[in-house]
């Protein structure tokens, strides 16, 4: 019981006040959905993509002076120029029979190997791919290292790090547009960014991503990898090293957002049969 008339309307006051900011936050929710044109599925999207990667153009380049290119010379770096354009080129031309050319209009696809020991390897929003010469002893061969490329850009063209970073935005920041939070929280909106794509090279630094996500870019990634005329069954060989790799205290970074557990093994199984039938042509 209210002990007085003034508790009573403080408490209804408290009670349609949590009302109106709950409606706020359905209305920005739903005003901020986007549908993906790759997976189909709607994503909170507080971030326009070209503002997105605007700012991944700029941490791309931040990162690449501080983390010189292997040179192209190199063999290995070769190796991952020769896959990652055999993979754009197969996304392209995937895109295009879709009409769905547009959606890659803002691109500026770029690949380059560091020499950094982590086994790592990622995809910015954009398609600025970089892949760690510490992830090559485990990928072990050329089909591996396409399902590698593959799934990370997977990522990016599902916008799996946009989705992540509007979740934190909403969560940590309430929901402020990309321009305000870097105006205002300058460091904790690129902490929040780097964390969300996975620009850096310490143990666990990057945020997990969600099982959906993964599943979608193990799907995507295989199909991928298969369209670019790398066999998709080195997936679960090499998913089994990086599970052996993570015995240690500490799982490798790129495994530390990535589960390779049995579980992630036995789904791709599952669509193994249906991705080389449909997409690999030896």
């Amino acid at each position: 019981m209210f002990a007085n008339f003034e508790d009573m309307c403080n408490s209804k006051f408290i009670t349609m006040k949590r009302m109106f900011l709950i409606a706020i936050v359905l209305v920005t929710i739903s005003s901020s959905c986007h549908r993906n044109a790759i997976t189909g599925r709607n994503q909170l999207s507080l971030i326009p993509e070209s503002e997105v990667q605007a700012m991944a153009f700029t941490q791309y380049k931040e990162f690449m002076t501080t983390n010189p290119a292997v040179p192209a010379a190199n063999k290995d770096a070769a190796m991952v120029s020769r896959v990652g354009n055999n993979i754009i080129g197969a996304i392209k031309k995937y895109y295009a029979e879709k009409g769905l050319s547009k959606e890659l209009e803002s691109f500026q696809w770029e690949v380059n190997l560091v020499n950094n020991k982590e086994p790592n390897a990622w995809c910015m929003p954009g398609g600025k791919i970089v892949v760690y010469t510490g992830i090559l002893p485990l990928t072990q061969n050329e089909a591996a290292l396409a399902v590698v490329m593959g799934h990370e850009v997977a990522h990016a063209l599902a916008r799996h790090g946009n989705e992540r970073m509007s979740q934190g935005l909403f969560q940590q920041m309430g929901g402020l547009a990309l321009s305000a939070a870097l105006s205002s929280k300058p460091a904790e909106t690129q902490n929040l960014f780097m964390t969300s794509y996975g620009i850096g090279t310490n143990i666990g630094v990057m945020l997990p991503f969600s099982r959906k996500n993964e599943l979608e870019a193990d799907k995507l990634g295989l199909m991928f990898s298969a369209l670019a005329g790398y066999d998709p069954r080195e997936a679960i060989a090499f998913w089994q090293r990086m599970s052996k790799a993570s015995s240690g205290n500490k799982p490798p970074e790129f495994l530390s957002t990535h589960p390779a557990d049995e579980t992630r093994i036995a789904e791709l199984e599952k669509i193994m049969e249906e991705t080389v039938k449909q997409f690999y042509k030896k």
